[in-house]
């Protein structure tokens, strides 16, 4: 099994990926929060920081981006082949409301002879592989079949697939139907992502569909760093990983951020990890109520 780091707006930036890939490695692939095309031809600064080579060191990644307009996707493409990456990935998943309502994400489903127009021209005029990640529609399973005709048009080399509807957000199970029946027709490489969140949900997962090979996770490995570790080898995150990982990551945020918004990343990172361990929760309930920095830390170091 090839296992894949989910993007995740806000958190996975290369801060969080170069600490990631040194504490905890094994991952084939990490992906770049979205990238979306500005009118000047340029990246936005935090964006271009986030891609540039030099901040991802030994990390096999991949930029992924947001946009309905061919033109745009192509010169944003072209600008990070300059990087010298080797797969772009289309985010066709996103189901943010302010993404949906510009028609991108998720939202671009409801529009599937623009959407095939838009790929027919990406796929003809770009050089490098282009890996798609989706949702199954934006309101109802039933639009997948639609869909899946429309990618098996076109010479996807990896269709990451979260078997939910934009409507669902991230509520309610994954639809394991839906996803087999892609499984079964789709003429590109599958992916699977969604709420794989620990070893059990692995191993239900593999127990149904034992031909996959490549799975992206996304929130589980945020909430428990080492996922992908106690998957491979049953070798659970210590206590002292757990905190050790808070503080490095707490370190490298203050390089580049004031104290407060240092705090908040903490806390939201934290929000997530809060089950990893059995000693997460109470730590988080004391994490929550701090207003500064030094009340977080001395929650942390005193433990």
């Amino acid at each position: 099994m090839k296992f894949y780091m989910a993007p995740l707006e806000g958190i996975t930036t290369y801060i969080y990926r170069n600490i990631h890939h040194d504490r905890f490695p094994g991952l084939e692939k990490y992906y770049t929060p979205f990238v979306s095309p500005t009118s000047n031809h340029d990246f936005k600064s935090r964006e271009k920081r986030d891609v540039l080579p030099e901040n991802n060191r030994g990390i096999p990644l991949v930029p992924q981006i947001l946009s309905n307009h061919a033109d745009e996707f192509l010169y944003t493409a072209e600008r990070l082949i300059e990087y010298g990456y080797s797969e772009i990935n289309l985010n066709l998943g996103c189901p943010s409301g302010t993404v949906v309502a510009k028609g991108r994400g998720s939202g671009f489903l409801s529009d599937l002879e623009g959407l095939n127009r838009f790929l027919g021209e990406i796929f003809d005029k770009l050089t490098v592989p282009i890996s798609i990640k989706t949702r199954i529609g934006r309101n109802e399973p039933s639009e997948f079949r639609d869909i899946l005709a429309i990618y098996n048009q076109y010479p996807i080399c990896e269709l990451t697939i979260h078997p939910r509807v934009r409507a669902d957000f991230y509520r309610g199970r994954p639809d394991w139907d839906v996803f087999e029946e892609a499984l079964e027709n789709s003429v590109n490489p599958v992916c699977y992502n969604g709420d794989i969140n620990s070893v059990e949900d692995y191993e239900r997962f593999c127990e149904r569909f034992p031909t996959v090979e490549q799975i992206m996770i996304g929130r589980g490995l945020i909430a428990n760093p080492a996922l992908v570790r106690e998957i491979k080898t049953k070798q659970a995150m210590s206590w002292q990983e757990h905190i050790q990982y808070a503080k490095e990551l707490q370190h490298a945020y203050e390089k580049i951020m004031p104290e407060i918004p240092v705090l908040y990343k903490m806390k939201e990172i934290w929000s997530y990890m809060a089950t990893a361990h059995p000693d997460s929760a109470k730590v988080w309930k004391r994490i929550k109520k701090t207003k500064h920095l030094a009340e977080y830390e001395r929650v942390l170091y005193t433990l």
